[in-house]
């Protein structure tokens, strides 16, 4: 990687133009009236294109790694990725919410706070510095604390607060880490601890990264920092639930990586993300099982997701090849999550389990897809996230992670459970009160308004994203055996 110390502003065009589709999208919104709100939704989707397209324009013209800024931000192959998904998916969240956008009195402000919670992914994405991680975390996780309580009542208010609690608390420990780092390193900027933290004392070492960590798994969803995830995917609205346990992980997921890279000659960084990996992927596909909310399911299977994301970082020390399959991962979970929370959009009177049940009969597409995104959640070919496991088994056994390995293999066989108590209601056919022909008796959950209809819009990108998922899933997968710059030699 190549360091540039000049000010480089033309290579920040992508999240330049973020931050102006968050600042037009604030400032339209103040004036226009409510029934011409869906401008500024226009308006984040064209910026958010802007900040793709200019990330795209970047790459063709110079793909060297490198730094800029004087050595404190990265446009590498890690940041590149997260420049194109995280602004892809926040499109599709924001077709995602439009039913419940639509003239809600904030919706400028809520169109807005999506657009800087995405720049402050991108920019932990690309931090080559510590204190630009701290400022790209808080720029990534204060604006959720809004959306999440924005519109949900007390539920939403609920789970707002939680998030904010374990934010801070887990920001300033992260913060904590940051400043023992910085003292015993001699900078915040990676290439200067790199040189000098394997001659600093061990102990503190450890203590400064286990902090920063701690602050990381927040914005991972992974444990000690998973508490929020489960509450803000029931809590807020579907939209915003889909937003917040997607698009910040994967961004959190490259800062944890380089840090690891960073620090594993001075301690065994590589160990404690396993560990993480580990505990969260078990707690996360336990936790789903007992679940009757479906969002609540979702919200604790992206905890479990967040345990096989994590698995590429922690070999990524001894590895450093692992960034490829941790981000071929993190872009095909995103579009999977997305899609199932699509689904959840699209049906959104069926909350749990039990309203599922007839669903199959009155929306043979939409179950099509919500079976397709749970089967691929739980990595069945060959869909995108089979693919993505496939690849970090290989790169955590190729790093010495075997240990690891059984243990995803055996979440993931537990996870098929939590996937069928979902799926069988869904394609079981619909029940009706007794009375009306000799029917069965049943309780009131169980009986579908026949009025039901699924908004078009978030039906359709549930479609769209199904189809995506299996299609390029049978795509990648040949392509995935045959390409060591994935897995190695497979």
């Amino acid at each position: 990687m190549t360091m540039d110390m000049g000010m480089d502003y033309g290579a920040l065009v992508p999240e330049a133009a973020l931050l102006v589709g968050a600042i037009v999208a604030l400032l339209a919104g103040s004036f226009l009236p409510r029934r011409r709100q869906g401008v500024v939704t226009v308006a984040a989707i064209l910026a958010s294109l802007v900040s793709v397209g200019a990330a795209i324009a970047a790459v063709v013209q110079d793909d060297t790694p490198r730094t800029i800024f004087e050595d404190s931000y990265a446009l590498d192959i890690g940041s590149t990725v997260i420049r194109i998904a995280a602004p892809l998916a926040t499109i599709v969240v924001l077709l995602i919410a439009r039913p419940d956008l639509k003239d809600r009195p904030r919706e400028s402000e809520s169109v807005s706070l999506l657009m800087l919670a995405t720049l402050g992914t991108v920019v932990l994405a690309g931090a080559h510095d510590l204190l630009i991680v701290a400022a790209a975390f808080f720029l990534a996780s204060v604006p959720l604390y809004a959306l999440i309580g924005l519109y949900t009542g007390k539920r939403g208010a609920e789970a707002s607060l939680k998030t904010y609690l374990m934010g801070a608390l887990l920001g300033v420990t992260m913060l904590l880490g940051i400043a023992v780092l910085a003292g015993v390193g001699g900078g915040s900027g990676y290439t200067q601890l790199r040189q000098s933290l394997p001659e600093a004392p061990a102990a503190a070492v450890g203590l400064g990264v286990i902090a920063i960590f701690a602050g990381l798994m927040f914005k991972v969803g992974a444990v000690p920092g998973h508490f929020w995830v489960p509450d803000a995917a029931q809590g807020s609205s579907i939209s915003v639930a889909a937003f917040v346990t997607t698009v910040p992980k994967i961004g959190a997921l490259v800062a944890v990586a380089r840090l690891v890279e960073v620090v594993q000659p001075a301690v065994s960084a590589g160990l404690v993300i396993a560990v993480f990996a580990a505990v969260t992927m078990v707690l996360g596909t336990l936790a789903a099982l007992w679940q009757d909310d479906v969002r609540r399911l979702l919200g604790w299977s992206t905890v479990s997701q967040a345990g096989f994301l994590l698995m590429p970082a922690a070999a990524i020390g001894s590895t450093p090849g692992a960034i490829v399959p941790l981000l071929v991962y993190a872009v095909f979970y995103a579009a999977t999550n997305l899609a199932a929370f699509a689904v959840v959009a699209a049906l959104p009177d069926r909350v749990d389990l039990a309203s599922w049940r007839g669903a199959g009969s009155r929306h043979p597409l939409l179950v099509g897809a919500l079976i397709v995104s749970l089967l691929s959640v739980i990595g069945t070919p060959p869909t995108l996230v089979f693919v993505g496991k496939l690849s970090v088994f290989v790169v955590a056994a190729e790093a010495g992670l075997v240990w690891l390995v059984i243990v995803a293999i055996a979440v993931s066989v537990a996870s098929v459970f939590y996937a069928l108590r979902w799926i069988v209601p869904a394609v079981r056919p619909a029940v009706r009160p007794a009375g009306g022909g000799g029917d069965v008796a049943v309780a009131a959950s169980d009986v579908v308004a026949p009025a039901e209809r699924a908004p078009r819009l978030p039906a359709a990108v549930a479609l769209v994203l199904a189809v995506l998922v299996v299609a390029a899933g049978a795509t990648a997968l040949p392509l995935l055996s045959a390409s060591p710059m994935l897995v190695g030699a497979m």
